[in-house]
């Protein structure tokens, strides 16, 4: 026998048909009468259609027909499909070497999908010179004619492997796909730290809540055009937060403090907010919110949500009115980095396991220190200067963004 002969012999078996409870016990117990060994496996079922690959090595060359006929004759009686070829051990060997690069994980997430969404992803990729490892979906099934329903969300998850991998190169592009197709695409790199985050912070107005509360309490003070214009370039990142901040505030001088009372009691929750919020800290997330906005709407939100850390500023006020002014230190940009820094510190943490949400540009020093930085629903500057977005559908978006699948969420 040459030593050629004496090699195990190395085969992808592929089998597919209509899935049946069984089928894949049925072919393994075939091959384990012969010791062969499973270099790799994978299944997938999709509406009642089984596709299963198997890598196999079989250690004696002279088994190889009386495998394969052992395995036709158990696919037959399964109703499945059966097809082999050998596969070069050289080959083999580079194929294996070439699955150490870098992978990363591409998050696509929309209220629904057409080909035309997964053509942009694919032709993106393939140009790029990255290989599609496996797609998998992570929210539930899409029911027939659903359309652009807000109660629907479709999310599938790419791992892609590649030498060209640059994560930056790519967030660009896909930032670029998102908003040609209306559709959200993360970008990350596949560590350990993904899926096992432990710390979360959130901006709170236009994050949290559905307003910049600052606008309403202006309304209420007859100053609102005044105080959005500010408002508006500040979020462009065009004038400073604090000095933006502080004008702001300054106009609402004398503004009756029972107002404030009436509005936390209206505040609108952003989409998906609560069923955020409710699932991490069932997986034992420590939930935050640092906010440029007023630590009097932010404690409302805090007792409702059971948040554990609130840094916010405190509005002065004097014989039931407020004087215009703020209390203490302004919570800025900085400050907000400072602060998750300082949170994840002690409670132990490590940056890389934590997560940062918010929409201004005043949120960029916390999303970009975070290990997963995200822009919600923010401005194209803001967008552009985070590592991920989300801008066209609700906050839970982000359990997709951690790994999660509906299947696992717990609410």
């Amino acid at each position: 026998m040459s030593y050629l002969e004496a090699q195990p012999s190395v085969y992808l078996i592929t089998a597919s048909g209509s899935y049946e409870t069984g089928q894949v016990d049925a072919l393994c117990q075939s091959l384990a009468e012969y010791s062969v060994t499973i270099l790799d496996l994978c299944q997938a079922e999709i509406y009642k259609t089984l596709t299963l690959a198997l890598l196999v090595e079989i250690p004696d060359h002279q088994e190889v027909s009386r495998v394969f006929k052992d395995i036709l004759y158990t696919a037959h009686g399964q109703g499945l499909t059966i097809q082999y070829r050998a596969v070069d051990r050289s080959r083999y060997q580079a194929w294996m070497d070439s699955q150490q690069g870098r992978r990363v994980i591409i998050t696509v997430l929309g209220r629904t999908f057409s080909a035309g969404h997964i053509a942009a992803i694919t032709d993106f990729l393939r140009r790029s010179g990255l290989d599609i490892e496996r797609v998998n979906r992570l929210s539930n099934r899409q029911p027939l004619h659903a359309g652009r329903s807000e109660d629907h969300l479709t999310c599938f998850e790419f791992a892609v492997r590649g030498e060209s991998a640059d994560l930056h190169s790519m967030r660009a592009a896909c930032l670029d796909i998102s908003r040609d197709f209306d559709i959200d695409i993360g970008v990350q790199e596949d560590t350990a730290y993904r899926r096992y985050r432990r710390l979360i912070a959130f901006d709170m107005d236009s994050t949290l809540v559905q307003t910049e509360i600052i606008d309403e309490l202006a309304d209420l003070a007859g100053v609102r055009k005044e105080v959005e214009a500010i408002t508006a370039a500040a979020m462009r990142g065009e004038l400073d937060f604090r000095e933006s901040l502080e004008r702001r505030v300054g106009l609402l001088r004398g503004l009756d403090c029972r107002e404030l009372d009436r509005l936390a009691e209206s505040l609108p929750l952003t989409e998906g907010a609560e069923r955020l919020i409710a699932n991490l800290k069932v997986l034992g997330y420590k939930i935050a919110v640092l906010s440029g906005g007023f630590s009097y709407f932010g404690s409302r939100l805090q007792e409702r949500l059971g948040i554990d850390y609130l840094y916010a500023n405190d509005l002065d006020a004097q014989d039931g009115k407020l004087t215009g002014s703020i209390r203490g230190d302004i919570v800025d940009g900085p400050r907000k980095a400072e602060l998750l820094r300082f949170i994840a510190e002690k409670e132990q943490i490590s940056l890389e396991q934590t997560v940062a949400v918010g929409d201004g540009a005043n949120d960029l020093p916390m999303l970009n220190l975070a290990g997963l930085g995200i822009a919600f629903h923010a401005k194209p500057l803001v967008r552009q200067g985070a590592k991920q977005a989300i801008s066209n559908v609700g906050l839970d978006a982000v359990l997709y963004f951690l790994g999660l699948t509906d299947r696992e969420a717990l609410l």
